[in-house]
């Protein structure tokens, strides 16, 4: 037989097997005083209860709630079953099954709040990494030291800078030079410094110490 056809059978025989056990619970909700839109909504309160616990048993695995609410709802239905059998004188229910059918909305509610929010739905929390374990210690003997033998510092290489040539000194500037340091002598007393006769000249150290080299 084809799979499209197996597939088709189960399903009818699935539709036919649920439309049964939806008449047989409302049927049972009526006789217990549950009359109007009521009687219809307890078969739908048992099945949804139902689907919701399998749904919850294949997506997380087994669990001692899911397994619970699970029984309770195949209880309640599979009692509805077999109470509409003639089992039980529906037109005089006993007052055990009016006290079921009174509390089922409650029971059903609880149930289904359980199964939606449990802890199992919470991400679980990784545990930390442990810490590496200390590497052993080595048993046997230990190295002995090894001597460093000091070395000797490298001997300092002879200094290779020599010092700056003296620039030529123009004739005309040292003429010039000398009529500045006398005139300085003559107002102050006192020979020229090499400072005041760069300033006064207006020529760099190197030059002005060359000029007061030749002054002298």
């Amino acid at each position: 037989m084809p799979r499209s056809l197996r597939l088709d059978a189960v399903l009818v025989q699935a539709v036919i097997a649920g439309a049964l056990s939806f008449a047989h619970l409302h049927d049972l909700a009526a006789a217990a005083g549950q009359d109007g839109w009521k009687a219809w909504a307890y078969p739908i309160s048992v099945d949804l209860l139902l689907v919701a616990a399998w749904r919850r048993l294949r997506s997380q695995g087994p669990s001692r709630l899911a397994w619970c609410w699970f029984v309770i709802a195949l209880f309640a239905s599979l009692g509805a079953n077999v109470a509409t059998a003639g089992f039980l004188d529906l037109a005089h229910p006993p007052s055990w099954l009016r006290f079921g059918v009174a509390g089922w909305p409650a029971l059903a509610f609880l149930g289904g709040t359980l199964l939606a929010h449990s802890a199992g739905d919470r991400v679980p929390v990784r545990p930390a990494p442990a810490a590496p374990a200390p590497a052993p210690k080595p048993t046997g003997p230990e190295p002995e030291p090894v001597a460093v033998a000091e070395t000797e510092p490298a001997p300092a290489l002879p200094s290779t800078s020599q010092p700056a040539p003296i620039p030529a000194v123009p004739a005309a500037l040292v003429d010039h030079a000398r009529k500045v340091a006398d005139d300085h002598r003559a107002r102050t007393g006192s020979p020229i410094d090499t400072d005041t006769l760069r300033a006064r000249l207006g020529v760099p150290a190197p030059m002005a110490d060359a000029i007061a080299a030749q002054l002298i």
